[in-house]
């Protein structure tokens, strides 16, 4: 492991806190249903889906990279793709999770006795 002192370690950690938060957006958008996108009016599932898997990958590349290849993790956080790949994170926990939000699917088990205009 490279000679890291502590504000490497700072952004280091900034580098994993991104790639858990574009690994939280992927994994919620996995639990929307693809309907849900179209009626709130935001792009499609499937293109969210694209957006999200390749922030994670490079999330998961740039959190690694200083362990694995001994990279300066300052120089890694302000490169472009990092920067992308949490923006797109960002859009869609702050844009596009709220507005498909009431389209999922709630409950466990039993179901919840909700009709379309409330309790029946």
């Amino acid at each position: 492991m490279p000679d890291f002192n502590v504000v490497d370690y700072f952004f280091w950690l900034l580098l994993i806190i991104a790639f858990v938060m574009e690994v939280w957006a992927l994994i919620d958008s996995l639990t929307v249903p693809e309907g849900a996108f179209t009626a709130a009016g935001k792009w499609r599932k499937k293109l969210w889906m694209i957006v999200l898997i390749v922030a994670a990958v490079v999330g998961a590349a740039y959190a690694v990279a200083p362990a694995a290849l001994g990279a300066n993790p300052i120089g890694l956080l302000i490169g472009i793709l990092p920067v992308a790949a949490f923006l797109a994170a960002a859009v869609y926990l702050a844009d596009v999770r709220p507005a498909v939000a009431p389209y999922k699917k709630k409950g466990g088990r039993g179901g919840s006795r909700q009709g379309p205009y409330g309790p029946w």
